[in-house]
């Protein structure tokens, strides 16, 4: 269901580059239709939201698109390269490009905040020294603002801060493309606030493009350079947030009232 300002949206995107393409992607668990005929696409320098109630497909779609899940059916293309058709070597280059933040964040609790970011210099870009580590970790960790937490272990840190590391930690391998489950999930409105700046930060400097699944409205709305509306597994509704904003359907209302 698209309004003529939406397609004026995805008109003015498509003259970008398209980054992902998802064609008539289908998943089930058993005999759950979790993503049925579900078809999008992600631009160049894009904050894409997915919104959604639970249950309504969104972290399945981006486990799919980095292949943590397998589809039934369908085709996903990112940079152009079909992911299904992929070997473990080719699979693993792509990931490289993509950084990915769990809900939970996923650090290593045994590790120090340094030592979680050096985690992923040392396996995947082993051509850089020592001190070039250094300057990427320091320089990831001063743009998400924890420059004093070098020596600190997770559990010392708030719940905004461990985010921002896991958010260091990922964009230290210099991402094209981010993808954010529920990044405020947990987080008071006041630090929840400051990880959506963050997500727009981390795209201006990084010039990422990003598809941000949640359910945090707010999040939405400050995020957003456009919107995708999941119901049962299919898109419902596209736009831009003032399409949303203003939107007289019952299903939208309820998430943006």
């Amino acid at each position: 269901m698209l309004t003529p300002e939406a397609n004026t949206t995805i008109k003015e995107a498509t003259a970008r580059k398209q980054v992902i393409e998802i064609n008539n992607l289908r998943k089930s668990f058993d005999n759950l239709a979790v993503l049925r005929d579900l078809s999008l696409s992600l631009f160049d320098n894009e904050n894409l939201v997915v919104l959604g109630k639970s249950g309504s497909g969104k972290s399945v779609l981006i486990k799919c698109i980095v292949r943590l899940l397998k589809p039934d059916q369908g085709t996903i293309k990112v940079f152009d390269e079909d992911v299904s058709e992929l070997n473990t070597k080719e699979l693993a280059l792509l990931r490289q490009k993509i950084g990915f933040l769990f809900q939970s964040g996923a650090l290593y609790d045994s590790m120090t905040i340094k030592q979680n970011l050096e985690f992923p210099l040392k396996r995947l870009k082993k051509h850089l020294s020592k001190k070039e580590m250094d300057e990427k970790i320091a320089e990831a960790l001063e743009n998400v603002g924890l420059s004093d937490t070098y020596n600190k272990m997770p559990s010392e840190l708030s719940g905004g801060m461990r985010k921002r590391a896991s958010l260091a930690r990922t964009v230290v391998l210099d991402p094209m493309i981010m993808l954010y489950d529920e990044p405020t999930t947990g987080l008071d409105p006041v630090t929840s606030d400051e990880i959506s700046l963050l997500i727009n930060e981390v795209q201006k400097k990084y010039k990422t493009s990003s598809i941000i699944i949640t359910h945090d409205i707010e999040c939405a709305r400050a995020t957003a350079d456009r919107v995708i509306m999941l119901k049962d597994g299919e898109v419902y509704l596209e736009g831009d947030i003032d399409d949303f904003n203003n939107s007289k359907d019952e299903l939208i209302k309820s998430f943006f009232k």
